[in-house]
């Protein structure tokens, strides 16, 4: 009997720090979550493309990629962006669009759409999906009731330890509508679906297997601890090595943060693990067996992801007795919702959401 899996939404998985310090409400207004686009490199200076440097507000991004398009005159699908940015905030991101040699068009007139241009570049290239230093964000949190004293030592603690570097909620769609759709692509009772939807929903069960080998590892206490046939990952990079032995060597460079554990973004090809983390990740793979299975034949090939995620220059204001102001900044595929729900429960203003909704991709 082909049937539906169970999962635990994001609203389930364990914290590695305690239970939520606080209550709150987030986004009140847009202006509530900024959030700003770094880049890990400088303009080229000429080429065929514009490099923009945009500020919206109350806007997703394919929808001001989409806008940036029409003034330009080009393909919506020929505007590059890094990364995706949820609507209800103040978002600075980049964008690139070809031009060629011909003149710019006035940018100014995107402003009446609630868009910025604050940059413009020549540049070579296409701007290409992940292609991100890292993100800054600013989240005001409003109407804080509880322990607001010891949120300091706490955010001290995430500093130091990190946390879980789980996928977010919007990842899974609304009611996880993306994960239920994936089982039915795998299951055959999907056949006609747009690339760019089968690339959601495969996306969206391979996060949910990943977040739940995450949260087996934080149930056990050693989801930040090198295990025999352990894949670490080389601070900065995206590469790996398979450690079949933990020694104090290996033990000293984890602790100055020169590797750090992974988790499987399962696809095609052999286990990368071996020892207890190999037994771990199979025992996740044989309750999702259409699912890995599924995510083999679509073409995907097996990945890894930190398990551990750490936030720089994380600094607490408290502007008023009822909020408080996190400031922070993540690397690129990481969610700023890990870190908070460490900290707090919370509700998203005037959508009924609850404390795990609402936060996008950094």
């Amino acid at each position: 009997m082909n049937t539906t899996p169970s999962w635990r939404g994001v609203a389930a998985l364990p914290r590695a720090h305690g239970a939520p310090l606080i209550a709150c409400r987030i986004r009140a207004y847009p202006e509530d979550f900024r959030v700003e686009e770094e880049l890990p490199f400088a303009p080229d200076g000429d080429g065929d493309h514009r490099l923009l440097l945009v500020r919206k507000t109350d806007s997703n991004t394919e929808w001001a990629a989409r806008r940036i398009a029409a003034l330009a005159g080009v393909p919506a699908k020929e505007v590059g962006y890094a990364g995706l940015k949820d609507r209800r905030a103040v978002t600075s991101q980049w964008f690139s669009v070809p031009l060629g040699r011909r003149p710019d068009p006035d940018w100014a007139e995107l402003a009446a759409d609630g868009i910025d241009v604050l940059e413009r570049h020549a540049h070579r290239r296409k701007l290409r999906r992940g292609t991100l230093a890292r993100n800054r964000f600013s989240i005001l949190l409003r109407d804080v009731v509880g322990d607001t004293g010891g949120c300091r030592e706490r955010l001290g603690r995430l500093a130091e330890a990190g946390v879980p570097n789980y996928f977010g909620p919007q990842r899974f769609g609304h009611d996880d509508g993306n994960l239920h759709r994936a089982d039915a692509l795998f299951n055959g009772r999907v056949s006609r679906v747009s690339r760019h939807q089968r690339g959601l929903w495969l996306s969206a069960a391979r996060s949910q297997l990943f977040n739940e080998l995450l949260a087996r590892r934080v149930e056990r206490g050693d989801w930040d601890q090198p295990l025999p046939g352990e894949r670490l990952q080389l601070a900065g990079s995206h590469s790996h090595f398979l450690a079949e032995e933990v020694d104090a060597m290996l033990c000293a460079r984890h602790r100055t943060g020169d590797v750090q554990p992974t988790g499987p973004l399962f696809g095609a090809g052999e286990a990368l693990t071996g020892g207890i983390v190999s037994e771990l990740e199979a025992a996740v793979a044989a309750e999702y067996p259409r699912w890995v299975d599924g995510l083999a034949r679509a073409g995907l090939r097996q990945e890894r992801r930190p398990l551990r995620l750490n936030a720089a220059g994380l600094q607490m204001e408290q502007p008023a007795p009822d909020q408080l102001l996190l400031r922070f900044a993540l690397p690129p595929g990481s969610y700023a919702t890990a870190l908070l729900r460490e900290l707090a429960h919370w509700s998203e203003a005037g959508t009924g959401r609850g404390f795990a909704q609402g936060v996008d991709e950094a």
